[in-house]
């Protein structure tokens, strides 16, 4: 394992491998900075934005596509510091208090995200999942009810979409069946039931075997579920809240794992770290926004 840096992300989150740049980048989502560091060179740069971004994905056309606090941006990285900003799309939804949170594309490159109420002590169940396409826009909530969104995730072949809800009271990941034409995704059903096992089921990444991986937050490692649901494996990280992983690196071998600060003294050396780890199998480079 190797850490990167002696970054401390206050609520590191949503990182991604870009394959066209041969880079990482990952959130922090409370101090409003995107972080990007070479994949080969290890150099780390990073850009402000003006309010909260939770999640991101590289576009086909050059920057970044974004869920944040008042709705979906486009950013140019241009700036030294500052990232440009150009909102897409905002939900009629999206009220005082809320923001969107772990986001990511498809397999054909469509990008979703889900809002969410950001005191989750409220336990508000207003989060709602969508979709956004350049062509299309932004479509109609397709999944409603949601207390904190997370999760997002495909099996290989894009026909499985996975979600979570890592609120204390829900700890469920389900899977749908997904059209990859139309971008609908049906069948809901229960995947892996957290209660069941630790931690609260948090940002995801599925490996080249359609193996899904699982933050288990609050409980310092990582679960890895087989495509039918079966637990696999748990790889321990040494941050009790380990919030989103990806796979990366030249040969996709790479597991970049962000992390959030808990506050508790067990946890000060390690807390809002990012790592990078060698899990001994391969992931799938993501597709890029395409629009």
């Amino acid at each position: 394992m190797e850490r990167v840096s002696d970054i401390q992300c206050t609520v590191g989150e949503s990182p991604v491998w870009d394959a066209q740049a041969a880079a990482w980048y990952w959130v922090d989502i409370v101090a409003k900075r995107i972080w990007r560091m070479d994949g080969l060179s290890g150099a780390l740069r990073s850009w402000e934005t003006s309010e909260m971004v939770a999640c991101l994905a590289p576009k086909e056309s050059g920057g970044l596509i974004a869920g944040m606090e008042t709705g979906l941006f486009s950013l140019a990285l241009i700036d030294a510091r500052h990232a440009g900003e150009t909102r897409l799309a905002r939900p009629a939804s999206l009220g005082e208090g809320m923001r969107f949170n772990d986001g990511r594309c498809d397999r054909q490159g469509r990008f979703w995200s889900g809002t969410m109420f950001m005191d989750m002590s409220a336990a508000r169940a207003i989060g709602e999942l969508y979709s956004y396409d350049a062509e299309q826009g932004l479509s109609r909530p397709v999944v409603p009810e949601l207390i904190t969104q997370n999760g997002l995730a495909w099996s290989p072949d894009g026909r499985t979409m996975y979600l979570s809800d890592s609120h204390p009271s829900r700890r469920l990941v389900w899977a749908f069946d997904y059209d990859t034409e139309t971008g609908v995704p049906s069948k809901r059903r229960v995947f892996a039931d957290l209660h069941q096992h630790v931690g609260r089921p948090d940002g995801a990444a599925v490996d080249a075997e359609g193996g899904y991986w699982i933050c288990a937050n609050d409980a310092g490692c990582l679960l890895r579920f087989t495509p039918d649901g079966k637990f696999d494996r748990r790889l321990d990280v040494p941050m009790l809240k380990p919030s989103m992983c990806a796979f990366g690196g030249d040969d996709m071998g790479t597991l970049l794992v962000t992390s959030i600060v808990s506050g508790k003294p067990e946890d000060e050396e390690w807390g809002g770290a990012v790592v990078l780890l060698r899990p001994g199998i391969k992931g799938i480079a993501e597709t890029r926004f395409k629009g």
